[in-house]
């Protein structure tokens, strides 16, 4: 499944630094940012299940949202891109 998590978090907070680190962190984990507070992440069904928790434990629930975009496994028809920066494709080729 592949999924778009974007997340806003306050920063301005005394721990609030702090979160925005660890959420981004968590995210960096299983996907790509494509945008400040954006990610795509290609996932398995318990690898998503696993990141919304950790996240959800991470964020606070009072000032900081999160949201999960699914796009499934047909996402490549759903997804269209322009502008700088190079489209992502996780199942692309990696050159190391």
């Amino acid at each position: 499944m592949y999924v778009l998590i974007t997340y806003d978090v306050a920063d301005t907070a005394t721990d609030g630094a702090g979160r925005l680190r660890r959420v981004a962190k968590l995210c960096t984990q299983y996907g790509q940012r494509v945008q400040f507070s954006v990610f795509e992440c290609l996932l398995e069904p318990a690898q998503f299940e696993q990141l919304k928790h950790d996240l959800l434990d991470v964020i606070d629930i009072e000032r900081d949202s999160i949201r999960f975009y699914n796009l499934g496994s047909n996402w490549k028809r759903r997804v269209e891109h322009f502008g700088a920066k190079e489209g992502y494709d996780p199942q692309g080729f990696l050159m190391v």
